[in-house]
């Protein structure tokens, strides 16, 4: 017999900015705690010195998680010239300097070659895995790290501010498993000036913009986990996307049970996948076959 979870069955999106020094398991954890809800995640790391939006998902919302990590975010960076460092962030040790500064126009013109498809290596204290354990303990234990490169999609990237001649703002559209902290690096190194990411901020994720967040001292303030539920986005807000069909009354019972089921659709391609609808209501998510509907994932009645 499975174990009955403790906490509430709560279900939703929880759109947190995030502050600096806390890691992201540790903000689900607070946040979880927090709603006393039975299951919590997350949609994207951000590192503990990062700041902004970080996607929290409960209960049946857990299932949409994969709509956000593998949609666009927007990243708002500060890349620091003329040092790297063991982190590729402010918070290593620097290994190297260097007294060359570039132009603005030079910025912009290597910039170009970190637009599209990109080969990416991810920095030595990062959450990959490697034969087993992650990169950052391996990194921290003084072993050499060889981390194979990683296909990235960049669909924007540019220089937004220019402080100082030390400094350069930059903003970044792009797609999943994107390491800010690399690309700093390698600017830096395309530049022969060496980088470093000196700030870090999430701007929006998928559906979800820092207009929709909150703080943890805001969430806190409310004085119970039931006023806290108030806050919650719908599970399906994840699923903006999605083309709909309509489930049918004739049909919700096939549905429910996670058979295919005839729908009502409107301009909906063959063979895409779509979220299936009943007055309103999230019912699945799965793939409109001409005519009938396979889930994938079912929704449980709200």
């Amino acid at each position: 017999m499975a174990r009955k979870r403790k906490g509430r069955p709560v279900s939703g999106w929880l759109i947190v900015d995030k502050p600096a020094g806390m890691g992201s398991t540790d903000v689900v954890g607070k946040a979880r705690w927090l709603l006393q809800a039975q299951k919590a995640g997350h949609a994207g790391t951000l590192d503990p010195a990062a700041t902004g939006l970080l996607a929290l998902a409960f209960g049946e919302a857990t299932k949409t998680i994969p709509y956000v990590t593998d949609a666009f975010k927007c990243y708002r960076f500060t890349v620091r010239f003329g040092a790297a460092t063991t982190t590729d962030d402010a918070e290593g040790e620097v290994v190297e300097t260097s007294e060359t500064r570039p132009t603005d126009d030079e910025i912009d013109a290597a910039l170009a070659a970190f637009r599209g498809q990109i080969e990416q290596v991810p920095p030595a204290f990062s959450a990959v895995k490697v034969d087993g354990a992650r990169a950052y303990d391996l990194a921290r234990d003084g072993e050499a790290l060889e981390l194979a490169a990683r296909p990235l999609w960049v669909e924007r990237l540019e220089l937004v501010a220019r402080p100082d001649a030390d400094t350069a703002e930059l903003e970044m559209v792009c797609g999943k498993g994107g390491y800010v902290r690399s690309i700093a690096r390698d600017l830096g190194q395309a530049l022969g000036c060496l980088g470093h990411v000196t700030a870090l901020r999430r701007v929006w994720s998928g559906p979800f913009d820092l207009e929709d967040a909150v703080t943890l001292e805001a969430v806190e303030a409310l004085e119970s986990p039931e006023a806290r539920d108030a806050l919650l986005l719908p599970m399906d807000a994840a699923l903006g996307d999605l083309p709909e069909v309509v489930v049918p009354e004739s049909s919700l019972a096939r549905l429910r049970n996670g058979n295919p089921a005839s729908v009502i659709a409107s301009g909906v391609e063959f063979g895409v996948e779509c979220l299936a609808r009943h007055k309103g209501e999230p019912v699945a998510i799965g793939r409109y076959m001409g005519g009938e509907f396979h889930p994938a994932r079912v929704f449980p009645v709200s």
